[in-house]
Parts: structure tokens; sequence; C-alpha cells
């Protein structure tokens, strides 16, 4: 008997659906989907072989033992498959196709009513090209030894690499067709990685919830983009088909079929499908992305699957292994390796569950981190191999090497924007210092608590100070976290700040890196705060979040104000400053949305295409704690990203919003706009700064991705990976005149006053975008027209706007 394995040499992964065969006879045999075979044959010559396509043939010598061991490791090569020539007559795979997609339906386990299982997981990263020239750089040095010293983890035949992660999982799964949703209940997670620090959200993003990829959906999310299926209801329109075989695997009779993508560069897989004779039903995939296909920073994606059938009929993945080698930045400059194994069994179907059950989308119990090897060596639905437990303890020994555990240190400053230092973090780094006309150099540092210093209590805050104004500024809050279960939290603030009127706005406070650069130059319109809040926040059914926040705050403007506070027998009192006390309403809704909760915050990782609604209610209270006004706003809003196949995908907003009372200009709705070179999508990118302001308003953006639609049938713009781009926004805005009345022409001593432009009766302001994305594998390039308002004084009618962005 001869057995062995058939791995690639450069990830250490196995081979399935490899040929094992002897030279010149009929004996031969294939892989499973582990890479492993078995002959149970007296050797009819002294040489075995293995093949497989995209990689070179292999024969090892055979001695005349009755019993050994030969492994194989393939070298990949260049090779992808060939193109399919199809002489007179119908192809005989499309037959095949036809009932495939006819029964699709049947087979696809989304049609069972309910169904669960176990299933485990397991996720390995690694560095990989780790050339001589690579380990001689100053940041590989102090590792040189372990890299030396380590055993090639593809084999003896294989490359080096370095592994930084490894992780496994033990979860049950649950899915209910109606209403469609889905649960994992983690039972046990065990991750070792360099520079991880919050374990909890790492065990949440390793469950199975995040490795489902259904070939019976016509579009399958992978990397964050959607691939046509090879068995999608329009398979002709994308895909050329190969009928090479017909063979028993696992005691199923097989139709085995050659895939191949009509254009090499669209979101497609090529490889081979195996599909079983009776059910036609997949029973296997083993697919790669080609290496043409409008992707960035990715230079292979091979995806296998072993189906099996249920006891109701559809067939359910039993194994899956997706491997993802992220391309290296230059001949001698490392790349990434990331290999993700599941594995699942104890199938149930039709079980009665209630969608009540399905209230947390992922749920890890409370002791997933603490069971030890014992348990894992009886729960495992494979025991790791020899190399898997050497990459454990190489992960170990790295991550204790102090010049390590600096770089990850500033990797996480980079990325997270704070620096740890004990119970506290240090930062956000954007902030630390600016320049501008008001307060010449400013400077400032934060901080925030972490998990080690209360998984409950979280304080933070920052102080600045600029060297012209003199001005020391500050903000302190704290935050309770009430329950987890159903996120509930209790907070307050206090904040003395500089701020813009148009630009500081509760809808665009969360983005960092706009609202730093915004504090360089000259600032427009600027004005001091001081701003007191407190809130509390419940979840109160999935995915339906209500927030009530009491605020107070004054603006003491730097520029000139003024606005008509009242009327009396001596004309008009003007005021430069006002104060307000509000209650502010807040409610969220999205429905199936994925929330990762970390050791002290949650993180949403969307809701699978779902709109997400908003609605704000603020009350203005006169005379409470100083406030000079009274007034009441309302504003909704609904986001979408749309999945549009082969057109990409497009995302919109729509908001609306009025103000049903009279106040000053700065608590209007001042349309943020966009004077610089740069693209931002939250600003109208021809409108000048407070060229426009409403009290009355809707507006509704729309942004366009292309992928590589249509250009990917351009012979030479295709090899560029460029992608078409396009952009709309749309506003309808209306100022009251009882608004207007509010507004003097000239300040007390005959200062003139900045204004605002008013919208036309039926007249929107409108502009649209094109242009080009993925230039050089980041940059964006669009030219813009003003379509409305052109006649504006400064209007800006044309312009192009270049914005940085990675995607793959």
């Amino acid at each position: 008997m001869i057995s062995g394995k058939v791995i690639d040499a450069q990830t250490g992964e196995g081979i399935p659906f490899a040929s094992v065969y002897f030279k010149n006879s009929r004996i031969a045999t294939t892989t499973n989907f582990d890479g492993n075979y078995t002959l149970k044959v007296i050797p009819p010559s002294d040489s075995l072989t293995v093949s497989y396509i995209g990689y070179f043939t292999r024969s090892k010598f055979v001695s005349k033992a009755s019993v050994q061991t030969i492994n194989f490791q393939l070298q990949s090569s260049t090779q992808e498959l060939a193109e399919v020539v199809v002489l007179a007559g119908e192809n005989p795979a499309f037959a095949v196709m036809r009932k495939v997609v006819d029964r699709k339906e049947a087979n696809n386990k989304e049609k069972l009513s309910s169904y669960n299982y176990e299933t485990y997981n397991k996720i390995e990263l690694d560095v990989d090209n780790i050339t001589d020239a690579f380990k001689k750089k100053s940041l590989i040095k102090p590792i040189t030894s372990i890299l030396d010293s380590i055993k090639l983890i593809a084999g003896e035949e294989g490359q080096p690499v370095l592994p930084v992660f490894i992780s496994e999982s033990l979860s049950d799964f649950y899915y209910l067709k109606n209403p469609k949703k889905t649960k994992e209940n983690i039972k046990a997670s065990k991750v070792t990685g360099i520079g991880l620090e919050d374990g909890s959200l790492v065990t949440q993003l390793i469950g199975s919830t995040f490795q489902e990829y259904n070939f019976y959906d016509n579009w399958m999310r992978l990397l964050g983009k959607e691939f046509i299926s090879p068995i999608a209801d329009g398979w002709k329109l994308y895909y050329d088909y190969d009928l090479e075989d017909s063979l028993h695997i696992g005691g199923t009779y097989c139709y085995k079929l050659k895939v191949i993508p009509r254009r090499p560069q669209d979101l497609a897989f090529n490889g081979y499908i195996w599909i079983d004779k009776s059910s036609y039903a997949l029973k296997q995939v083993d697919l790669n992305i080609s290496k043409s296909a409008n992707l960035n920073y990715i230079e292979k994606v091979k995806i296998q699957q072993e189906l099996q059938p249920t006891e109701a009929g559809p067939w359910i993945p039993v194994k899956t292994r997706l491997l993802v080698k992220i391309m290296s930045v230059g001949k001698h400059r490392p790349g990434m390796l990331a290999k993700i194994y599941t594995s699942n069994k104890d199938v149930k179907v039709n079980l009665p569950l209630t969608p009540e059950f399905f209230t947390e989308r992922v749920e890890v119990a409370e002791k997933a981190l603490k069971h030890n090897e014992e348990f894992w060596n009886k729960s495992r639905h494979d025991s790791l191999s020899a190399t898997e437990q050497h990459v454990i303890a190489m992960i170990d020994s790295v991550k204790e090497i102090p010049s390590v555990k600096t770089y990850v240190e500033i990797a996480n400053i980079i990325i997270n924007g704070y620096k740890n230092v004990g119970k506290i973090n240090l930062g956000p780094y954007p902030y630390l210092w600016a320049f501008n006309n008001i307060e010449g150099h400013r400077f400032q540092l934060g901080f925030k608590t972490n998990s080690d210093f209360s998984r409950r209590v979280l304080l933070g805050g920052y102080g600045a100070y600029g060297t012209r104004d003199g001005r020391f500024k500050y903000k302190i809050s704290g935050r309770f976290i009430l329950s987890r279960k159903r996120w509930s939290e209790i907070g307050i603030s206090d904040k003395f700040d500089l701020g813009q009127v148009g630009i500081n706005t509760d809808n665009v406070t969360n983005n960092t890196l706009f609202l730093a650069s915004s504090r360089f130059g000259k600032l427009k319109r600027p004005y001091h705060q001081h701003e007191s809040a407190l809130w509390v926040q419940r979840e109160l059914f999935k995915g339906f979040t209500e927030k009530v926040t009491f605020r107070q705050r004054s603006f003491d403007p730097l520029f000139p104000f003024f606005y008509i506070a009242e009327t009396n027998e001596n004309g008009a009192v003007l005021k430069d400053r006002f104060s307000t006390s509000e209650l502010i309403f807040e409610t969220r809704y999205a429905n199936n949305e994925i929330f990762l909760q970390t050791d002290n915050d949650r993180v949403s990782l969307g809701n699978k295409g779902w709109p997400v609604f908003k609605i704000r209610y603020v009350l203005g209270l006169k005379n409470t704690l100083g406030s000079d006004l009274s007034y009441q706003r309302l504003d909704g809003s609904v986001k979408q990203k749309i999945p549009l196949g082969i057109f990409g995908s497009g995302t919109y907003e729509l908001e609306v919003g009025k103000i049903f009372s009279q106040v000053p200009y700065p608590l209007l709705e001042v349309h943020l706009g966009n004077e610089t070179p740069f693209y931002n999508k939250s600003a109208f990118t021809l409108m000048n700064y407070f060229e426009f302001a409403s009290d009355t308003y809707a507006n509704l953006q729309y942004d366009q991705h292309f992928e590589g639609f249509g250009l990917n049938s351009i012979p030479l713009i295709r090899k560029l990976k460029w992608r078409l781009v396009a952009t709309g926004n749309l506003l309808y805005g209306h100022i009251s005149n009882e608004n207007l009345a509010l507004l003097p022409e000239t300040g007390p001593a005959g200062q003139e006053l900045g204004g605002f432009n008013q919208f036309v009766k039926g007249t929107p302001y409108a502009e649209v975008g094109y242009g080009f994305e993925n230039i050089f594998r980041f940059i964006r390039l669009q030219a813009f027209h003003r379509l409305t308002y052109r006649n504006n004084p400064d209007a800006n009618n044309f312009g192009v706007k270049l914005s940085a962005q990675f995607r793959l």
C-alpha cells in the first residue's frame, strides 16, 4: 500500500483532487479534500506521478516495500486555464449546466426551513517571500536566528514563511429561512498572534458567520467584492465550460467540468466543479480567481469546497478551504498569506427554531477563551498537524522579542491613533498639532481608558493650547456601560474648544481626519463654544437603538456676527452671541445588522444590503440654564448600499430636515461646501463654503462604483485595472421669511455681515461627477459639473477633484 499527501510547496496546504498515477498503467486515484491519497496496489513501476492544473507535474521513486509513504510538494506554475474550443454541435457541458441551474433551488441549503451544525474554523496568517535580502533588513535581524532554525513550513522542498497569527474556534451555527436569520454560538476559541490585544473581538471575527460561501447564490461576496458564481442563473454570459470527465468521488458519480471566465478581468472564477450525476448538485469545487481579475493587492485566491446531501435533500458544505495571497511590493519585499479552513458536522435540518432565538447574531460563551489543550484535542474536527503545532510555538517565540514588540506598538499607533500606556491610551495622533490664523500653533494631547482600567467605566478627554490666542481648550467625558446584552450606556461630557460654522456639525463629528485637517490654514467663521452633554442610550430590540441627550451650548463668534434678538419701540435689538439648551431624541434602525463587541465598545460590520434609518428630533428649551432660544428641529435619513452584479455597486443616502422655529443662522442647516482640490463625499463638491443654508431641506447623494464594467473590454485600459466611478448630488433647500428676518443688513457699527444665497423655488442645487478610480491602485480622479445656480457669485461650474483610497 502506498499513501501520502500532496501539498502546495508555497503555502503548505493540501491539494485536493490531484491525480496520482503510475505512468503507462491504469492504476490511479485522486487526493481527497485534505490532499491525502491511498493506493492499495503492488507498484507496477518504480515511478509515481502527481499532476494538477496550475502546478508542475512531479514524479518520485517507488521502492519494493509493501507499505510506504510518499509525499509530494508541487510548485505552482504560471499556467492558467486555457480557452475552451467548442466544435460543431452543442457543448456537452451546457446540457449538464442547464440541469444544475434547473435544480438549484432544490439543492440549495437555504431551501431548508432551518438547519444547524457544529462548525470548526482555523485561520492562519503568514508572512511569505522571505528572501535572504529581506532577512538583512534591520526589522528582521532580531528574528533571523528563529527564521534560520525553523523547518520549512511547506515541507522539505517548500518555501519558508513567518507565521504571525493562528486561531481556532468551535461553534454551533443556526439558520432560519423565514424570516431569514442566522446565529452563531462560539463555544470555544483559541487565538495566538503577534500584536494581538482584544482576543474577544478576534474570537467573533474568526467564527463561521464570516466564512460562509454559498455558490448557489448568483453573486457570492468574497474579499468585500461580488463574484459571479459558476452556477449563476446567467452562467452563459460569464463563463465557458468543458466537460472533462465522469468519475467516482467518495461513492458519488460526478461530472467534472472545467470553468473559464469569458473575460479574464471580470470578478469570476476559473478551475473545476464536480456535479453529482443523480441530483445535479455541487459535490466539490476547486476554483481560483484569475490573476487578470480587476482586484488590487491580491496575487492569488483559491477556494475549495466539499458538499454532502442532507436527509431532506439540499446539500450543505462540510469542508471549505480559502487561501488568499497578498502580493509583495517589490521583488525582495514580503507578502502575506491567509489560510482559512472550515469544517461542519452533526448537521440537523428542519428543526423548530423561533425568531426570538436569533436575537444576537454572534454570541461568545463566557469561558470560550479558557479551554485547555485536552479539550481541544477532543473537540477539533481534525487534529493539528506537526507543522501547525510548530507554527504556534514559533509565534509565541517571535512575539516575545523586544524589537518585535516595539514595531507592533508603532503599527498599532498608526492604525488606531493611540499609544497604549498601561490602563490608558494616549492620542489620537492626527490632532497632536495644527496651525491656523486664530490659534497659531495648536498643540493637543488626549487620552482614553482601556479595559485594563475598567470594563464598565470609560473615561477620556484632551487638552489643547494655541500659541497665538493663548487660550486653553479641553474636553472631558465619561461613559458607563449598563448592559452588553442589549447594548446600553449612559455618558456625560464637558468641552470648550474652537469651531467653524457649517463644519463642526453633527454629521461629520466622527470624521477624524476631516476635522483634524479643518484646523489648518485660515479658519472660516470661527467661534468659541462651551458644550456640556448628558446622554443615555439603549438597544430596545435587535437593530433598534434609541438615544436621549441633554445638551447645553454657547456660541461666541470670532467674526462679525449679529442677529435680531427682538424688536421694541427703539427698533431691532442685536445680539452677537447666544446659548442653547437642547433635548435630543435619536432613533436608529438597521435590520439584520452584525455587531462585534470589543472590550469596551462595539463595531458594526454592516447589515448585508438592508437600508439604515435614522431620525433625530431636537427641542430647544428657552430660559433653561441660560438658554436664549426656543426651537424645534427634525431630521431623518436613509442609507443603503446596493449590489448591482456586473454593474458593480451603488450607495445612496437620502436626508431630509426641517427647523420649525426662528433661529440664528449658525443653527440652520449650513450645507457643507468644498473649495479644496480633494474629493470629500460628505461635502457638495462644487459648492463654496457657506454658499447655501436652509431651514427646510432634502438631499440625495449617490455614488456608483462600476468596478471593471466597461473598461474590462478595452484591451489597453483593462491592463491598468482602472474603474469607472460616477457621483450625483441633489439638494433642495429653503429659508423661511421668519429666519431671513433675523439677519440684519449691517452690524451696530456698520460692519458688513456675510450672508447666504437663497434657493430659487423649485430649483435644486445639482452636480454630477464622473471619472476613474484605481489609478495606480489608489487614486480616484473625477470631473464634476455644476448643473444649477451657475451664475451665483464666484460659482465653480466645473472642477476636477482628487482623492486617495484603498479598495480591493
